[in-house]
């Protein structure tokens, strides 16, 4: 990438999933080399992508029958799968967290619990990870899974992925709704956050019902962050924020990623990946308006959705970049969107919390 062009750093991908499926012998290999897929090392230094929030994801057994094509109907509601028990879900995020440490060692990236280390990566150009768990599933009640994370390098946690799990409820894929279907966090989501809090580990509000998104703003004491979510008054996804939770994410000083998944920008709720960059701009207008140019990035879902033609892997981020500049974007604004507002984000969220390892269960 050439010097002066800013660096992308990224709410959200799911490329471990992806080296999971492939198999964990062949991980390092693919990353290192290339896969067909949208995110790895070549692809990363062609488009300047500088790392981001690298999620562990345990897909559901029958996720094979999930009707995604139902999703291009001009109306859909796709049931949400079971949740999947802690012994179950526990050895797949183990897998993935071991694909994440191997990257690592292999020199193809490194695992970050902090902005000075990121902002380290990003000055000799190594790709910086945040280690995500995208849906709690695999976390003992006990919280001694946590806890083994966070030792592990884990800073960011979603309670779920859409499907229930012991700490809250998700929305499933539905259009046109908002987000509020059903109840919000149980008593063991609660305690989650406090724990999170106490941790320094960032609560993901994307794939949280409506009246989770409450709860977590209730008994929360950290900024409120969804790290790949868009706008409900644009896209009436239920998986988009309305404009009070966008308020209450802004009184919170927190941080919204736009995510890249077709479904979630169009004004019609289809997977069509036939979408122009001016409709991510529409939303990307929407954000800064009720959030401010501070609180305001990317959360691509990369390797995890259906994503714009032009911008199919990271390779192609500088049609983003562009389409930022003919949208009337600064330079200082465009380089807040693509990196600087995550890092200061996470130096307000990750700033006062630190775990103190002698708390007691």
């Amino acid at each position: 990438m050439s010097v002066g062009i800013p660096a992308i750093f990224d709410g959200h991908n799911d490329v471990l999933s992806r080296l999971w499926r492939a198999g964990n012998e062949k991980a390092c290999a693919l990353f290192r080399n290339g896969r067909d897929g949208a995110i790895d090392l070549p692809k990363s230094r062609t488009g300047g992508f500088a790392g981001g929030f690298f999620a562990i994801y345990v897909p559901s057994p029958d996720n094979r029958d999930f009707n995604f094509e139902a999703m291009n109907q001009p109306e859909y509601d796709l049931p949400l799968p079971d949740p999947i028990p802690v012994a179950e879900s526990l050895p797949v995020a183990l897998a993935q967290a071991s694909i994440l440490h191997r990257l690592e060692a292999d020199g193809a990236l490194k695992i970050c619990t902090n902005v000075a280390e990121i902002r380290s990566c990003m000055a000799s150009q190594t790709i910086a990870a945040i280690m995500h768990i995208e849906g709690a599933d695999c976390i003992d009640p006990d919280f001694h899974v946590l806890d083994l994370f966070h030792r592990a390098g884990l800073r960011s946690l979603g309670p779920v992925w859409s499907r229930p799990t012991l700490y809250g409820h998700g929305v499933p894929f539905r259009f046109p709704s908002d987000g509020n279907i059903g109840p919000g966090l149980t008593d063991d989501g609660i305690r989650l956050v406090k724990r999170c809090n106490d941790m320094g580990i960032i609560i993901d509000l994307s794939h949280l019902n409506e009246a989770g998104f409450w709860d977590v703003a209730k008994h929360s004491t950290a900024p409120l962050i969804a790290t790949h979510s868009n706008a409900t008054t644009l896209c009436r996804n239920s998986r988009n924020l309305t404009d009070r939770q966008l308020d209450a994410i802004a009184e919170s000083d927190g941080m919204v990623g736009i995510n890249f998944a077709v479904a979630f920008l169009r004004t019609d709720g289809q997977k069509d990946i036939n979408v122009e960059l001016d409709d991510m701009m529409r939303h990307f207008d929407h954000l800064i308006g009720r959030l401010g140019e501070d609180r305001v990035g990317l959360g691509s879902d990369y390797d995890g959705a259906e994503v714009p033609l032009s911008i199919t892997d990271v390779s192609q981020l500088d049609a983003l970049r562009n389409a930022f500049r003919t949208h009337g974007y600064n330079e200082q604004l465009l380089t807040k969107l693509c990196h600087e507002n995550w890092l200061s984000a996470l130096e307000r969220s990750w700033g006062s919390g630190q775990l103190d390892q002698t708390i007691d269960h």
